[in-house]
């Protein structure tokens, strides 16, 4: 139930700004379900590129979108979400509309490979530099995993960091639940104004 409200709250975010050939990326594939939904907004002649190092996650991912007829909407990579900015394509950076995190380990499968601080943090700087003015980061942490926490916290002052003058980051998560709460961020890049 948590997890369902953090992605809902997510995707309806994300829902407002993506459109119809716009480019997005799934910085973790996990089960595919972000890249599905990534893709569906972005069809016809959009595309999303979805990063994974789990082969496990590759394959749910590539055997969801399929049986969603989204197949050719998306390009798989088998690497960590820290190598998003060599992913995607020169001629593309500045024009991805929306990343989606979901942070921790993939459910299902081997809970002591997870998503790291380090890579994380590396991750959203290049998520960041790829973003089109307007365009949006959606992170979901998962903090009740050995380690999750830490990274919800180095999200959080990631997020604190960035400059109001051309980004807005938003925090979202349920204030009466202790322990193992899920935490969501929503990032947008503010589109600068011309000038008067």
């Amino acid at each position: 139930m948590l997890a369902t409200a953090a992605l809902t709250f997510s995707q309806a975010l994300l829902a407002r700004i993506l459109r119809p050939g716009d480019i997005a990326v799934d910085a973790t594939a996990g089960n595919g379900h972000d890249a599905v939904f990534l893709a569906r907004h972005v069809a016809p002649n959009g595309l999303v590129h979805c990063l994974d190092i789990q082969p496990a996650a590759l394959d749910s991912t590539r055997a969801r979108l399929a049986a969603a007829g989204l197949a050719d909407m998306a390009r798989l990579h088998d690497a960590g979400h820290e190598r998003l900015g060599d992913i995607v394509p020169a001629a593309d950076r500045g024009r991805v509309r929306a990343v989606v995190f979901n942070l921790g380990y993939l459910p299902g499968g081997d809970a002591t490979v997870t998503t790291r601080p380090v890579t994380t943090l590396a991750a959203l700087e290049a998520a960041r530099r790829v973003l089109c003015p307007g365009g949006a980061l959606a992170v979901v942490c998962y903090t009740g995993h050995p380690g999750g926490a830490d990274e919800a916290r180095a999200v959080a002052a990631w997020c604190a960091g960035l400059p109001f003058a051309a980004w807005r980051a938003a925090r979202y998560e349920l204030v009466n639940k202790p322990g193992d709460a899920i935490v969501s961020f929503f990032v947008e890049n503010i589109p600068a104004r011309p000038a008067a």
